[in-house]
């Protein structure tokens, strides 16, 4: 793909914006005032958006920080909890810039409150879109980088909204039974709205605009990544925007059930140390929790087991700072929840040894649901379903409803059932094995015959059973290079071999660390004493 986005909309020459003097941003904006604009924009909230306005004019991204991430949710919550915040034409007004990047920025801020707090209107979601396409033709088609910064999670924010209301819009379009006949024509004469192609393209043209790939390799090289960056990519703003471009293509890979392609984009991405991901603790979790699911749709359990571990560590880690703020709270809660889910589907198809901590979440919320998996009873579908449904993403399918000829049920549902057929025909071919490894654990050596008469099977179909095994338990696994790179090994705790008519066992569990467990204990026990004493 070329670093141009070709877009539908006219393209903005940020050239042809005047340069607004501060001397003139003082006329204009009290020229602004001068109509009567509290109408519509109560005085505080244009004291905040003239604030908001001249952060994002001086580049200051404290400021910028400090108004996108606790002042707008504050004005929110007081004035415009249960309405629109103020029309562009006001905003625009008010600030004296109607054209600028300001605009299409309040309007990205303006429609995802639409999106998060009230129901968008069809209208609204089209003109959502268009902003966003505005906004990235600005960004993309240009020869100088745009003077702009951003802090790091509003550029995330941007990005992650771009595909959530992409989604959100999908799911919308498939529900043909609720929708009008006025509603089906719009949808049926703008069928470039929220296409996929488009915003595949999208997130293509930031990567290949900044050099992201070029730059992540030079560092996993331990080379200067300034000399492949670019003019784009050595700008902060555009470093971070394909950066975060490449998260969305893993998400956005993984909703339309692509997953070799979903982790071939994180190629140059180092998951198992400290990246620029990490400036962000939304994006890091996203990137774990879809990583994991990849590597769980590829039976590759160990790797999804390391993934989900991980991030539930580094969750468990730092919840004191997300408990700060309420509204990040309750997302990393449901996060930590669809995580945890997942997490104890895998360890139930292949269990492995987890930490302490993250072993007791998992049995806490799903142990019940986990024994119910590896008894292989009537209860197992039912508990293997709601594992499933509860930690995976919402899938999507691509192609656009043809409402001349309906499908009778929306495609919400098919990708879901679809994508659980998959997952179900590759388990159903595992059913025995858990029962087959509780028998092995007990033994050092048994007869082929002794197994047989325990599972009620033949020793031609012990046989088969034990070669699926085999095969299941040989996974690739990750230890350097690319997500899609790994060795070939055993994933289980337990390794077997058939010598005639015995089965020879090995159990390869490393043994627990006692000291570790010792020093913990005794830091918790400290920590308990020492608060005690300060009561």
């Amino acid at each position: 793909r070329g670093s141009r986005c070709h877009f539908t909309m006219t393209d903005i020459d940020t050239s042809s914006l005047p340069n607004f003097a501060q001397q003139d941003y003082e006329v204009d904006r009290s020229r602004g005032r001068n109509e009567d604009l509290s109408v519509y924009i109560p005085s505080d909230v244009q004291d905040y958006l003239n604030t908001f306005y001249n952060a994002v004019d001086k580049g200051d991204e404290d400021a910028i920080l400090a108004c996108y991430d606790s002042q707008f949710k504050r004005f929110t919550d007081k004035f415009f909890k249960d309405s629109r915040w103020p029309e562009e034409q006001h905003v625009a007004q008010l600030v004296g810039d109607a054209d600028g990047l300001f605009i299409n920025l309040y309007k990205e801020l303006y429609y995802r409150h639409l999106y998060m707090s009230l129901q968008p209107t069809i209208e609204d979601r089209f003109a959502s879109y268009d902003n966003y396409i505005e906004l990235f033709n600005e960004l993309i088609d240009c020869d100088t980088p745009v003077n702009l910064s951003l802090p790091p999670k509003w550029i995330w924010d941007i990005i992650d909204e771009f595909i959530y209301q992409f989604q959100d819009f999908v799911l919308y379009r498939g529900k043909v039974a609720e929708k009008t006949d006025e509603e089906k024509e719009l949808l049926r004469d703008a069928p470039q709205i929220w296409n996929v192609h488009i915003v595949l393209n999208t997130l293509h043209s930031l990567i290949v605009k900044t050099n992201i790939n070029d730059q992540l390799a030079a560092y996993k090289n331990n080379e200067d990544p300034t000399a492949v960056a670019g003019v784009f990519g050595s700008e902060p703003l555009y470093k971070m925007l394909g950066y975060f471009s490449l998260v969305g293509l893993l998400r956005l890979q993984c909703l339309l059930g692509d997953y070799r392609q979903a982790l071939q984009v994180m190629a140059n991405v180092e998951l198992h140390t400290k990246g620029l991901y990490s400036r962000v603790p939304a994006c890091q979790i996203t990137i774990y929790h879809y990583v994991g699911f990849c590597y769980l749709m590829l039976r590759r359990y160990q790797d999804a087991l390391r993934s989900f571990e991980a991030i539930l560590l580094y969750i468990q880690a730092t919840q004191s700072f997300h408990s700060k703020s309420h509204q990040a709270y309750d997302v990393i809660s449901r996060k930590r929840d669809h995580i945890c889910s997942i997490l104890a589907l895998t360890y139930a198809l292949c269990p492995q040894r987890l930490e302490d901590q993250v072993l007791r979440e998992m049995n806490e919320k799903e142990g019940d649901a986990i024994r119910k998996v590896q008894a292989n009873g009537d209860d197992t579908d039912e508990a293997l379903n709601r594992l499933f449904m509860k930690g995976c993403p919402r899938f999507l399918t691509a192609a656009p409803v043809d409402y001349a000829s309906p499908p009778s049920t929306d495609d919400v549902q098919k990708a879901y059932e679809h994508q659980l057929k998959l997952f179900r025909n590759d388990v159903k071919q595992q059913c025995l094995l858990s029962t087959i490894r509780s028998y092995l654990h007990l033994y050092k050596s048994m007869k082929l015959a002794k197994l047989a008469s325990f599972l009620d099977l033949s020793e031609k179909e012990l046989r088969v059973q034990l070669h699926a095994y085999k095969h299941k338990m040989a996974q690739l696994t990750w230890s350097a290079g690319s997500p899609l790179e790994g060795d070939r090994a055993c994933a289980d705790s337990l390794d077997f071999y058939i010598d005639n008519d015995m089965i020879r066992i090995a159990s390869v569990t490393v043994a627990k660390c006692y000291g570790d467990d010792f020093l913990a204990k005794s830091l918790k026990m400290i920590n308990n004493f020492n608060k005690a004493s300060r009561k």
